[in-house]
C-alpha cells in the first residue's frame, strides 16, 4: 500500500515538473522569438519600403531640336569626285536623306522633312538637269532656296526649308524639321541643301522609300 502511494506520488511530481517547464520556461521562451521576428521583418520591410522610395525616376529623352540653318553634322560634306558612284537614299520613315558609296556605306546624314500624306513619291530616281537657288509658287504662297529636280523636271525637289514671300525663312515651317510636313519635295537644312544644290551632279541615284 505504501509503495503504492509513493509511486502515485512521484507520478505527481512529474506532472507538476511538466507543467512548470511548459508554461514557465517553453512558452515565454517562445513568444521572445516570435516577437524578434517581428521586429526584423518589420525592420526588413521599412528598409525595403525606404529604399523603393529613394529611387530616382527616370527622366524621358527630350527630343532633338534640329538647328535648320546649319549643316546636319559636324563633319565635312563628302566630295563626289573622291567617290565614284555615290548616290542619295531617303528614308521616308527616319525622315532623313543618305548620302552613300556605291557599295553602300553612310558617307554623310541628313535631317529632312518629305511630304504630308504620303505625297512624297517613293521608287528609284535620278537628279535631273533642272536646279535653281531659289523659287516662289504663289498658288502655294510658299517658295524655298537651293532646289535640285528629282522627278518630273521641276515638280519634285529638294530643296531648303520654306521661305515667304518677302525670301524670309518661314520659321514655324522650318522648324518642322526631322517630320512629314512638305506638298511632296524633300526639304534640307539651309546648309544642306546649299551643299547639294552645288554638288550633287546630274543624273546621281536618289532611292526613296521607307
Amino acid at each position: 500500500m505504501a509503495r503504492r502511494k509513493l509511486i502515485v506520488l512521484s507520478a505527481l511530481v512529474i506532472l507538476l515538473a511538466a507543467f512548470f517547464t511548459l508554461f514557465f520556461v517553453v512558452r515565454p521562451h517562445a513568444a521572445r522569438t516570435q516577437g524578434q521576428s517581428s521586429s526584423l521583418l518589420s525592420q526588413s520591410q521599412k528598409s525595403q519600403t525606404a529604399a523603393s522610395g529613394s529611387r530616382t525616376p527616370v527622366k524621358k529623352a527630350l527630343p532633338v531640336k534640329i538647328d535648320w540653318q546649319a549643316a546636319s553634322e559636324k563633319k565635312a560634306y563628302p566630295v563626289f569626285s573622291e567617290n565614284p558612284g555615290t548616290w542619295v537614299q531617303v528614308s521616308l520613315k527616319a525622315q532623313r536623306v543618305y548620302i552613300k558609296s556605291q557599295t553602300g556605306r553612310i558617307l554623310y546624314t541628313m535631317y529632312c522633312s518629305s511630304g504630308l500624306d504620303n505625297t512624297t513619291p517613293t521608287g528609284t530616281f535620278y537628279i535631273q538637269a533642272e536646279r535653281g537657288p531659289s523659287f516662289f509658287n504663289p498658288s502655294l504662297n510658299e517658295g524655298a532656296n537651293y532646289w535640285v529636280s528629282f522627278k518630273d523636271h521641276g515638280v519634285y525637289l529638294f530643296h531648303s526649308v520654306p521661305t515667304s514671300a518677302d525670301k524670309s525663312y518661314n520659321v514655324a515651317e522650318a522648324e518642322k524639321l526631322g517630320h512629314p510636313a512638305s506638298h511632296g519635295c524633300i526639304r534640307l537644312t539651309v546648309s544642306d541643301a546649299k551643299w547639294f544644290y552645288e554638288n550633287v551632279p546630274f543624273n546621281t541615284k536618289v532611292v526613296i522609300g521607307d
